[in-house]
């Protein structure tokens, strides 16, 4: 009989008629992944349970031979490669890695290896990574100090967020450092509190290096127990004269305080404190006697201060808040700092008596004086 054809679309292509041949000419094939019958569906499922089931067991023999091979395992510290240690040693990174030794390569925790060792003071990033068949490579950076600490008698070094760090002295005085001593950075404060005063002494330093000044080396001793009030120590012909420098502005209140220090000291020779934190009040500087001090505004009498604007004068003040005494210790004298920075800048802790006379000055901004 003939072929049953139809042209719905009139474009004169025949086409089988679809009540008899449509199952089998006119609808799709379903994709393979997807049989049309349960005898395919049965049989791609087995087909996938085989290959899952050959892949495990592959993958449990492979992880028996890996664990099993002694070709694997990390014979000895010899294993254990370390690059970036300056200040370190191999020795210092070894406790991390000692119950690795013997133990398989692919089951040593790299993470937790890489946690462990950044908890080290000294190290402030680690990389860690096995090398096959039986070595593990290590690569840290390590922490730059900017500054010494003191604590008691204890010097010590600290880095720009405010880890401190400890080292051996003759190594210390190898390594020829000249920082300032900074106060203020305990082992009792907080992460946070100490890296917020060390970003105050960064900012301090940066200020009053600008343009290749130099400034910083005239200073002995940086206090930063008020993070709001940068307190410096200056030596001046034998003696510390302690600078407030408040929290802004530290270049030009440091070249104000340079530029009139030998004519306050010349009338004040028992200055020991300098005050620059009230220049937004009509320039006005305090000055700070030691304790049983007496000028000559404090018996009677106004005097014009040198350096100061034309026309100021001198004006006693109240009487001041005591200052807490400070043990004394020389910076950079100590065993463990260098010589070498021992003989550019000597730091001593804030010793400065009871102070029983203040003085209210206005100084001029010009550095010149006047």
């Amino acid at each position: 009989m003939p072929l049953e054809f139809d042209d719905p679309d009139g474009d004169g292509v025949l086409r089988p008629a679809p009540g008899r041949f449509g199952g089998r000419f006119g609808a799709p094939r379903p994709p393979w992944w997807r049989p049309a019958s349960t005898v395919g569906r049965v049989f791609l499922a087995a087909a996938a349970l085989l290959v899952l089931g050959g892949f495990t067991t592959a993958s449990l023999v492979l992880a028996h031979y890996l664990e099993r091979d002694a070709r694997f395992r990390i014979a000895g510290s010899s294993s254990i490669q370390a690059a970036g240690l300056i200040e370190l040693s191999r020795a210092d990174l070894m406790p991390v890695f000692g119950e690795d030794i013997g133990r398989n390569i692919f089951f040593v925790p790299l993470k937790e290896r890489r946690r462990q060792l950044e908890q080290i003071p000294w190290i402030e990033h680690a990389t860690v990574m096995r090398v096959l068949p039986d070595q593990i490579r290590v690569a840290v950076v390590e922490r730059q100090p900017v500054a010494f600490t003191q604590h008691g008698q204890q010097i010590g070094l600290v880095d720009a967020n405010g880890v401190l760090l400890a080292m051996a002295a003759k190594t210390m005085a190898a390594r020829h450092y000249s920082f300032p001593v900074v106060t203020g950075i305990d082992p009792g404060d907080s992460a946070e509190s100490r890296k917020a005063r060390m970003a105050v002494y960064l900012r301090l330093m940066a200020e009053l290096d600008a343009d290749s000044k130099h400034n910083s080396q005239q200073i002995s001793e940086i206090d930063l127990t008020d993070p709001e009030d940068a307190r410096v120590l200056m030596p001046e012909q034998g003696s510390d004269i302690l600078v407030h420098l408040g929290e802004e502005k530290f270049l030009d209140r440091f070249e104000r305080y340079k530029a009139h220090i030998a004519e306050w000291r010349q009338q004040y020779p028992h200055l020991k404190s300098v005050d620059l934190r009230f220049d937004h009040y009509d320039d006005r500087v305090i000055l700070q006697m030691a304790s049983g001090a007496e000028t000559p505004e404090a018996a009677g009498g106004g005097k014009t201060v040198a350096g100061a604007a034309p026309g100021a004068r001198a004006e006693s003040g109240t009487a001041a808040k005591p200052t807490a005494n400070k043990p004394t210790a020389k910076k950079n004298k100590p065993a463990q700092a260098s010589k070498h920075a021992a003989s550019k800048r000597t730091a001593r802790n804030t010793n400065i008596p009871s102070v029983r006379t203040a003085i209210s000055v206005r100084a001029s901004r010009g550095v010149g004086g006047g």
